[in-house]
């Protein structure tokens, strides 16, 4: 018989994998945007400052660059392979897929961030080092090079929503994946915000300038781009909601939180707000309050954002093929890939899984919890935490009063098919929903137990 080639679970109780791997990626998203949006920044005040004669500007690059170091740079080397390391334990064949598409890809995006870390070093310590030629150069090359590393990961990121022209799941063609109208509606829309991020990091440089006079004009410099890309942004953020699938419209109406909307509205607000008062009055600014505003703009902005793109990915999280829960949802025949749904239609995911103890194989009355722990780590647990904390609980999805024969039912009906929209196809036979619902149950169980012995009543959520 066909195995299913999915690997053991990573199970993070407290958090879970999912959060794990968005906390590491948010983080990523600031150090790695205010790098890219820095890098151009100082290409262009380098130019300024050899054809204007601004050495002050040059020395700004250079306590800017000294910054960066440490916060994109070091710091960005540590939640850079933090991704790889999650994903590769939370995600593998989500990881994997992309890998087999794009490895060439990768392959040059690492040449060019060889390039930019190596850019970033010269172009601080050459400063009045090397005739001004050399390290104008050195400054285009470096912004030129950081850039390309984002044009590079946008495709990828692009093909985890949706390959960029249907034919790649008939052709294959690692061009047809990579380029679509949403690649490019991304990589505006996070080119503009970028810039908003390296206004708000630079400002915690540009405010401790001594200089009263160029400490202000620096300022001024920094919001104006600031309140342009911002702007900017969310002009551009209309320009990529119209390229996204039509199930993913779907998923944001119908699973994100009614706040999301007027929250966005809200933070972008702020942060308008913030660049016009510094544009009003620069000596107010200090680095503490640049800071706080970069913490807010990664909290309130950036991990809200990561969330919702995630989401409105569901069920896939990988070229629309690779189910969240590791499992080939449909036919690639530009890759010889086939669906395993029918091979778990036909002998039942317990059967189907390598990294399965044989006593669970088959479901009797005294193993249903085990078997059903096993499911629900196989099929749920990268959507849903299985304790009281962390994503989206499991146990928060049916009622107190909810039997297992009820669960069961529900989990054939909804499950099954692969009617429901942000949901896996997860055809279990009868006596695996049984077991699964028998878990879910000593789950909603536990959680009872938990909150009478606290004293504190339960929220329910009916509905799924």
């Amino acid at each position: 018989m066909e195995m299913l080639g999915l690997y053991p679970v990573w199970f993070e109780p407290t958090l879970g994998s999912g959060w794990i791997i968005g906390i590491i990626a948010t983080i990523h998203v600031l150090f790695s945007h205010t790098s890219v949006g820095a890098a151009l920044v100082f290409s262009y005040l380098a130019v300024v400052a050899y054809r204007k004669n601004r050495p002050e500007l040059l020395d700004y690059i250079r306590r800017y660059g000294l910054f960066l170091l440490v916060f994109s740079y070091v710091l960005g080397s540590i939640t850079g392979p933090g991704i790889w390391f999650s994903t590769t334990v939370g995600s593998p064949r989500g990881i994997s897929a992309l890998i087999h598409s794009f490895v060439w890809k990768w392959a040059t995006e690492w040449v060019f961030f060889v390039i930019e870390v190596i850019g970033v070093y010269m172009i601080v310590y050459l400063v009045n080092k090397v005739d001004q030629k050399t390290h104008l150069r050195i400054s285009i090359i470096f912004g030129l090079a950081s850039y390309t590393t984002m044009l590079i990961i946008i495709g990828i990121l692009s093909f985890m929503l949706m390959p960029g022209n249907e034919n790649w799941y008939t052709e294959g063609g690692y061009l047809n994946g990579f380029y679509g109208a949403n690649t490019f509606a991304q990589l505006a829309m996070r080119t503009a915000f970028m810039f908003t991020m390296t206004a708000v990091v630079g400002g915690i440089v540009a405010s401790s300038i001594k200089d009263i006079d160029f400490r202000k004009e620096m300022v001024r410099r920094l919001a104006i781009l600031g309140l342009v890309a911002t702007a900017a942004g969310l002009g551009l953020f209309k320009w990529y909601l119209s390229t996204i699938p039509a199930t993913a419209e779907l998923v944001m109406e119908n699973r994100l939180p009614e706040y999301f909307t007027p929250a966005l509205i809200s933070v972008m607000g702020g942060i308008m707000a913030y660049f016009a008062a510094t544009l009003a009055a620069p000596k107010l600014l200090k680095p503490a309050i640049a800071g706080v505003m970069t913490v807010v703009i990664l909290v309130f902005g950036l991990w809200p954002e990561e969330v919702a793109r995630e989401s409105i990915r569901k069920p896939y999280v990988a070229g629309g093929y690779v189910y969240s829960n590791q499992v080939i949802g449909r036919d690639v025949p530009g890759l010889g890939i086939h669906s395993e749904i029918p091979t778990i239609e036909e002998h039942g995911f317990t059967n189907a899984l390598i990294f399965l103890p044989e006593e669970l194989r088959t479901v009797t009355d005294s193993n249903k919890e085990a078997v059903g722990q096993a499911l629900a780590l196989n099929t749920c647990s990268n959507c849903h935490s299985l304790t009281d904390t962390g994503i989206r609980p499991l146990a928060n999805y049916f009622g107190d009063d909810s039997s297992e024969s009820d669960i069961a039912a529900y989990l054939r009906a909804a499950l099954s098919s692969g009617t429901t929209l942000y949901m896996p196809q997860i055809p279990l036979q009868q006596d695996e929903a049984v077991a699964l619902a028998s878990f879910i149950r000593q789950l909603k169980d536990q959680s009872i137990a938990v909150a009478a012995d606290q004293g504190n009543p339960i929220t329910v959520s009916q509905s799924h």
